[in-house]
């Protein structure tokens, strides 16, 4: 590297001398500059036919028991007019087996019909009424979770008829203040508690319920379920 050499007006002389790392920077963003952006290459695929993505024909068998069978005939208009109509499905209700089977035909476009059919069935199956079943295929956000009372505590004989009773409370009013302020739909089927709703929704119903399952008084439920609501509520 060759020093700069600067003379003043005495005609006194000094070197100027250019640090390592100030030329080596400069050497880089030349470097930079000549190489010029370089030209992404994407992969180019072609566009998959709905066959190719669809595959073959899928089934779902939905078991139906014994009480349920007057409701499903009952409402039978109200179930196959939805998954037909509108997620191009077939649906048929066997005799032999007992069960409602839904399969997937050369209409069906999208592949999760198949899973949202089969989720609105199995939520009528259980106890839900029509109309709220069918919400879980209008929104991809609901959720259907179940559990056993003595899952939460092992309770036999009259201490599990006390709990469950609880969790209904006077004329259901308990159940209907739960549903409410979580924004949910419960079931209660002997031991079995059945939740419909979306994932932080089921959350709060599932801890009000086993909240009154461990014994604590409905009241202290009904505010603790309300601060949380109220919560969730400012956040979103």
């Amino acid at each position: 590297m060759d020093p700069v050499t600067d003379t003043t007006e005495d005609g006194d002389a000094f070197t100027k001398v250019t640090s390592k790392k100030s030329h080596k920077r400069k050497h880089e963003v030349s470097a930079m500059d000549t190489e010029g952006p370089r030209a992404s290459k994407r992969p180019q695929f072609p566009p998959i036919s709905s066959d190719q993505l669809r595959g073959p024909d899928e089934m779902r068998r939905i078991p139906v028991p014994a009480h349920r069978y007057t409701p499903l005939k009952e409402n039978w208009l109200k179930i196959f007019t939805p998954i037909v109509e509108n997620l191009q499905l077939q649906v048929r209700f066997n005799l032999k087996t007992r069960s409602v089977e839904i399969k997937t035909c050369q209409e069906t476009r999208d592949i999760a019909s198949l899973t949202k059919a089969a989720d609105f069935v199995r939520a009528f199956v259980l106890g839900f009424q029509v109309e709220d079943a069918l919400a879980l295929i209008r929104l991809d956000e609901l959720f259907l979770e179940s559990f056993d009372v003595t899952d939460v505590k092992p309770l036999k004989g009259d201490h599990l008829s006390r709990a469950i009773g609880r969790i209904a409370g006077k004329g259901g009013k308990t159940k209907f203040t739960i549903e409410n302020v979580t924004k949910t739909r419960i079931v209660l089927a002997e031991t079995k508690v059945h939740i419909l709703g979306s994932f932080q929704n089921i959350k709060m119903a599932r801890t009000a319920i086993c909240n009154l399952i461990l014994g604590s008084p409905p009241s202290k439920v009904y505010g603790n379920i309300r601060a949380v609501a109220s919560r969730s509520a400012e956040r979103f």
